[in-house]
């Protein structure tokens, strides 16, 4: 027959005779696992925020300026009295300047990655999109160097302008918009490793306390 004893608090554990422990509600196991558990959860959900998100911080003011400048390149000339928009379209005249192919392709990957991929990432704050316009900017800048080589260099046969202002500023923001694009993604990876490490950290910090636990509470 047991004689129970039963404290004051609702945290005191309750003995029997032999002294020993039936039930705490104030041990340190159970709700510490579970403070743990909590923790490692809000962690992974902090990780999974910094594997999607991006937050380019002052860094977007900038990219939203090289944005606009890369709209109004569109109307400047590209090549004698043909505007961006004249290469873009092909009009009469873009083919009276005899632009070339990788002028057209330059114009068509600045609007899709320099203006609309770049305005996206912006809007929507989302990693992928910033690769994306990373990627598209950096080739873009190639083919900018391109357009202003064949300008330079046109057959004799072929009539048409040399690299005409707009043409140049485009490629000068695009290769501005690539690297500030760079250090915003690097940053990004940065905190995703450093997430990546803290997350870890805790998994085995709470591993480490319930094997503790385990082994306390074996007979």
């Amino acid at each position: 027959m047991h004689r129970m004893t039963e404290t004051d608090g609702p945290d005191r554990a309750t003995t029997d005779d032999s002294g020993g422990l039936t039930g705490s509600a104030g041990s340190g196991g159970p709700t510490g696992s579970a403070g743990s558990a909590g923790s490692a959860e809000e962690l992974e959900r902090a990780e999974r925020t910094v594997m999607t998100e991006l937050d380019p911080g002052a860094r977007a003011m900038v990219v939203a300026g090289l944005v606009l400048v890369l709209l109004v390149t569109f109307a400047l000339p590209h090549a004698g009295s043909a505007s961006g928009f004249d290469v873009l379209s092909g009009s009469d005249a873009a083919v009276a300047e005899s632009i070339a192919l990788p002028s057209r392709i330059f114009v068509v990957l600045v609007l899709t990655f320099g203006v609309v991929m770049s305005v996206l990432a912006l809007v929507t704050r989302i990693w992928a999109l910033a690769w994306a316009a990373l990627a598209g900017c950096a080739v873009s800048s190639v083919y900018g160097m391109l357009s202003i080589w064949t300008r330079q260099t046109l057959p004799d046969n072929l009539q048409g302008g040399g690299p005409g202002i707009g043409l140049i500023i485009a490629w000068i923001a695009v290769i501005a918009l690539t690297f500030h694009w760079l250090k915003a993604v690097w940053n990004k990876t940065n905190s995703q490793l450093a997430a990546q490490e803290q997350r870890r950290i805790a998994a085995a910090s709470g591993e480490q306390k319930l094997r503790l636990w385990d082994g306390h509470s074996a007979p």
